[in-house]
């Protein structure tokens, strides 16, 4: 179902039951998968592919060249899962290099005016709020949530499970299953509502918040130290808290702490 003010190109690729909208434009080398609603004024460029049942609303703008000044002219790629909804005038743009695709998983949510940049990797159900902004090359995992207004530095990654209160300015990499905000951002607690919402069990909940404890309120001790202590004083086979270690000792950037 086309709309006929709605311009498809002839090297686009249409799923079963696509339906493009009014005004909305499909770019060469665009593959939209079963299922896919364009609404109106929908703009998207490619080379990109994108999965099945994906949504997009009036005047997002997906799979546009990077804003890299780096950017060369080769083809780049954008990579998107199934069943996202990208709502009013979110941007997502392609990957700088032919080797680093932006990629996007599944069952995320773009809300209004939200920027994901070029070769970020954004994992599954995520929630990007009104406003908020990852730079180029940002890690997002699985269930992070960046609230309204925020914004996250180039490099940076955002944990699992994880949330970003609203207007934050994030520098350092965010700790899965834990809190972060403010302007000057620091790491408020482990998300224990989030969790609870998500169905960790009271024992994976009683594991992280040991291991929060040990890595964030001891103030006056580095964080090398705290990792190392935490894995002398509770060897655990909680995966949880063994992704938590491994993504804190992985840091480039640093940890909001």
């Amino acid at each position: 179902m086309i709309h006929p003010t709605a311009i498809v190109s002839p090297k686009a690729k249409l799923g079963n039951n696509v339906r493009i909208g009014p005004y909305s434009v499909v770019g060469d080398d665009v593959e939209l998968g079963d299922g896919c609603i364009l609404h109106s004024h929908v703009i998207v460029e490619g080379p990109s592919t994108f999965g099945r049942q994906n949504e997009f609303f009036p005047f997002a703008a997906v799979g546009g060249r990077t804003q890299d000044l780096k950017y060369t002219g080769e083809p780049t790629y954008l990579e998107v899962g199934d069943r996202n909804t990208f709502r009013e005038n979110c941007t997502i743009h392609r990957g700088t290099h032919a080797h680093t695709p932006t990629r996007i998983g599944s069952d995320n949510l773009f809300l209004c005016y939200s920027h994901v940049a070029h070769d970020c990797q954004v994992g599954s159900h995520v929630i990007l709020s009104n406003n908020a902004t990852i730079a180029g090359h940002v890690t997002v995992e699985d269930y992070a949530i960046i609230s309204g207004l925020s914004a996250v530095h180039q490099f940076a990654r955002v944990g699992c499970h994880s949330i970003i209160g609203g207007m934050a300015r994030i520098s350092q990499d965010v700790a899965p299953y834990t809190i972060a905000e403010g302007h000057d951002p620091r790491t408020r607690g482990l998300n224990h509502i989030g969790l609870q919402r998500r169905g960790f069990s009271e024992e994976d909940i009683r594991a992280l918040k040991g291991a929060y404890k040990k890595l964030f309120l001891k103030k006056d001790t580095n964080l090398s130290v705290s990792l190392s202590s935490l894995k002398a004083e509770t060897p655990s086979n909680n995966p949880h808290v063994k992704h938590l270690i491994a993504f804190l000792e992985s840091t480039q950037r640093g940890v909001t702490r």
